[in-house]
């Protein structure tokens, strides 16, 4: 089956209300733990590299285990994003290296450390989405600034991330700003802020409302009811996850991230792209550490990389399962990007809802 759209997967997942995780990769085992979850419960994929991951790994090697991943698991819809662009010139890049989605992250200056003003993230994201369109590629675009409600900061993760502390209004997507925002940039999907936070220590006790707002995806989804919503930040921190890493010589303070019962009420109000990245980290992690206290003369690296591959795997069946996303792989029937391209010219993919929608009968 062919890369999909981030568009045309979200269309799909808003008939048939699921979520799809976003899980962000850096390397062979990560692709491998993803895909070889999603064959077990037929569930299509988002595969994401942040510009991090891109240095790393290198564009073309990143492109090429994309490559693979299509040939080994023919059955399974890929969608390949790229994770908080800065720039016109990264998400450009992207594209010319087989990415069908770009998120470009305008709540940030180019730096990825200072919160831009509105104008600035309408007027970059605008450019992108046109630039993205034209070959029928999708976007995501952000509004609000990503950070905790309970300190006022974000979290540093591959480099970006708001540096200094910020208010609430900035922390919070307004609504109504909202709407104007997505009708004048004609974005695919909306990465909304309501208080979740790059890596693994986003809040300091289990949330509440005080400092998980998920009022706010109600609210943008009550006006924009056609709009596919991302929760970034939103891996879970799970503690059996935390005990393990701890059990084997970790230090892991005490946190908690993103309940998934709190996720699944999002997916019911519009939210279709959940970004995981520090739970998949934490469950490979945990693995290393386990075979390296258990077996202190092991130096090859697949017996370290197959548990860790095995406890990703896990991970993501989970999420899959827990997102409605597991059983709609074979459901899809994908458009190639030059059939994408011509709806974005004519017009038929607006509303978002529906138009690009093309289920296997």
């Amino acid at each position: 089956m062919a890369r999909i759209t981030l568009r045309q997967l979200l269309d799909h997942a808003a008939e048939r209300q699921y979520g799809v995780p976003a899980f962000n990769i850096n390397n062979m085992e990560q692709v491998l733990a993803i895909m070889a979850a999603a064959r077990e419960v037929d569930a299509p994929v988002i595969l994401q590299a942040s510009r991090g991951a891109r240095s790393y790994a290198n564009d073309i090697m990143l492109a090429a285990m994309v490559d693979a991943a299509e040939r080994i698991y023919p059955e399974i819809p890929i969608c390949l994003h790229l994770d908080h662009g800065n720039e016109e010139a990264t998400c450009a890049t992207a594209l010319q290296h087989g990415f069908t989605s770009v998120m470009m992250d305008g709540s940030l200056e180019a730096d990825g450390k200072t919160a831009a003003d509105y104008d600035y993230n309408l007027a970059i994201t605008r450019r992108v989405v046109d630039m993205a369109h034209w070959v029928g590629a999708s976007v995501e675009g952000e509004l609000g600034v990503l950070g905790s409600l309970e300190h006022g900061g974000g979290e540093q993760e591959d480099g970006h991330g708001v540096e200094g502390a910020l208010d609430q209004a900035q922390l919070l997507t307004d609504p109504d700003q909202a709407v104007d925002f997505v009708n004048r940039t004609k974005v695919d999907a909306l990465a909304i802020a309501m208080g979740t936070s790059h890596g693994a220590y986003k809040f300091s006790r289990r949330p509440d409302g005080a400092i998980l707002a998920m009022n706010i995806v109600r609210e943008i989804h009550a006006r924009l009811p056609d709009t596919h919503l991302v929760m970034h930040g939103s891996s879970s921190v799970p503690q059996e996850l935390q005990e393990i890493f701890n059990e084997f010589g970790g230090a892991m303070p005490q946190t908690w991230g993103v309940p998934v019962e709190e996720i699944q009420a999002g997916i019911r109000h519009g939210v279709r792209k959940v970004n995981i990245d520090t739970d998949c980290r934490l469950a490979m992690a945990a693995q290393f550490r386990k075979v390296a206290q258990q077996n202190r003369s092991e130096f090859d690296p697949r017996k370290f990389l197959k548990p860790a591959m095995d406890a990703m795997k896990a991970l993501c069946r989970e999420r899959y399962e827990a997102f409605g996303t597991a059983g709609n792989a074979s459901r899809i029937k994908v458009l190639p990007l030059a059939e994408m391209a011509r709806r974005y010219r004519n017009g038929s993919l607006d509303p978002q809802i529906g138009a690009s929608v093309q289920a296997a009968q």
